[in-house]
């Protein structure tokens, strides 16, 4: 893909990330939450809750296994992020300037701020709230999008794009890969078959975070002059 296709591939799942907030906040908006909260596209989002049988609105709760599953996976992700991490911070302690560090480091470093502000700023600015109230909170919590699913998407896809140049024993990258690949699946997934996100809320994680690797890759390709 060249670099200007995965530039508008960007814009797009960015636009279409945008649209679907101005559609939970105007389209079919009903009390369907815990506390009567309001969300958006809630027939669409209810008919999902009855065919997983999960979460509020006629769901059965939270797969407790499933939600740990997920949360444990959000800590492996975080921890693959270290070691990209690390592996900049050498470089720039040896090399001494950040312009050497490798460009695939600091673009795959910039995608995990951005997912982390993305994560803060949908914290104060509400969109939706879980179909259900965990055990360990009080009342309705910000649910849109997902931020489980942002963040092993953005980590485990961007770890995706470069890992042939860190691992050289094709047989680990290629288990390396598979194990990436798992973990977005199984997040994805996982996150509203546990019941603790409405499907629209896993949409949003998955067009954001889709922006954001595409982005990442158009600027990665920059740099090799592609």
């Amino acid at each position: 893909m060249e670099r200007k296709t995965k530039y508008f591939l960007a814009v797009i799942l960015y636009v279409l990330f945008l649209a679907l907030i101005v559609l939970l906040r105007t389209v079919d908006v009903a009390p369907i939450g815990p506390e009567d909260t309001e969300v958006g596209l809630a027939k669409l989002n209810v008919a999902v809750v009855k065919a997983t049988g999960v979460g509020g609105s006629a769901g059965s709760g939270v797969r407790m296994s499933w939600y740990k599953l997920t949360e444990y996976l959000g800590y492996l992700s975080i921890l693959a992020a270290c070691v990209f991490a690390l592996i900049g911070a050498v470089q720039l302690f040896k090399r001494k300037s950040l312009r050497k560090v490798d460009r695939e480091i600091l673009a795959l470093g910039g995608a995990f701020i951005a997912a982390i502000v993305i994560y803060v700023f949908f914290e104060k600015v509400v969109i939706n709230c879980r179909p259900v109230i965990l055990p360990d909170e009080t009342g309705p919590e910000a649910s849109f999008p997902s931020s489980h699913t942002v963040l092993v998407c953005v980590i485990m896809g961007g770890i995706l794009m470069i890992l042939e140049k860190y691992v050289k024993l094709p047989w680990l990258c290629a288990l390396l890969r598979l194990a990436a690949l798992a973990i977005i699946l199984i997040m994805v997934f996982g996150r509203l078959y546990c019941g603790c996100h409405w499907f629209t809320d896993i949409l949003g994680g998955v067009l954001v975070s889709g922006a954001l690797l595409a982005l990442c890759a158009a600027v990665i390709d920059r740099g090799e002059g592609t």
